[in-house]
């Protein structure tokens, strides 16, 4: 499926307009994240989690839930997959390959204790949002001629965005007994939350897009969006080198 991009359309650049100014906070709360990680894990789940042993569906499942609603870089990335996206079909292709992805790293990583680095990880997260972005402005094709497999694409940064939590799952440094079925639990907790916080973006989307504002302003978005990815890459490289 090919995605439309804003190319050829109006690019007005509207300071004084409310979606441009949302942004623009999003943007500067992601500059001052420099005091925790993208997925920093609270001092207070990983000190339950430590605490308790055998099987606890519930508390993991609450636990991924709420780890996908506070993932401010994953939200970013799927607000960018379905930017142009407008079918649920063509929605749910490809949020179901994201999951896919993501589900896959995180089981193994954690289930094998795969030792990555999570900034380099999360710096790779933060370039997966600066792709999207330049997806959806239509950079490929105009810098190097060809369209990247967007459906490949999500795969591939899916399994890194299921590395990245693995990397953060393994500082609750939870118990051998009952990993598994804790593990799948996390999972399930994770794609509740990945679809609460898609079915608000959907429906913000759903609003926006009725708007004669969505095209004057899809250039911007995606361009604050990309900015805000390289602001996650310079902050995870900054933490890999002086840590």
């Amino acid at each position: 499926m090919k995605q439309s991009s804003p190319g050829g359309r109006s690019r007005a650049f509207v300071p004084g307009s409310p979606v441009v100014q949302s942004l623009l906070v999003l943007l500067s709360v992601l500059a001052l994240a420099g005091t925790a990680a993208a997925h920093a894990v609270a001092e207070g789940d990983k000190g339950y989690i430590q605490e308790i042993t055998g099987i606890n569906l519930i508390p993991f499942v609450y636990l991924g839930a709420k780890h996908m609603v506070t993932g401010y870089d994953h939200l970013l990335f799927l607000f960018g997959v379905i930017f142009f996206l407008y079918r649920l079909k063509h929605i749910g292709i490809y949020v179901s390959l994201f999951a896919v992805g993501h589900s896959t790293t995180m089981l193994l990583g954690v289930y094998y204790g795969w030792n990555v680095s999570s900034y380099l990880i999360d710096a790779i997260i933060g370039l997966s949002v600066v792709y999207k972005a330049l997806d959806n402005l239509g950079a490929f094709q105009r810098w190097f001629g060809v369209q990247p497999n967007t459906k490949a694409a999500t795969l591939i940064f899916g399994f890194f965005h299921g590395l990245g939590l693995a990397t953060k799952i393994l500082e609750y440094e939870i118990a051998e007994d009952g990993l598994l079925p804790n593990l799948l639990a996390f999972n399930v907790g994770v794609e509740i939350g990945q679809l609460v916080a898609l079915t608000i973006i959907l429906i913000v989307m759903s609003y926006w897009r009725k708007t004669s504002s969505f095209m004057r302003h899809a250039y911007t978005v995606n361009v604050l969006m990309m900015t805000a990815g390289f602001v996650l890459i310079g902050y995870q490289l900054t933490g890999y080198f002086v840590a």
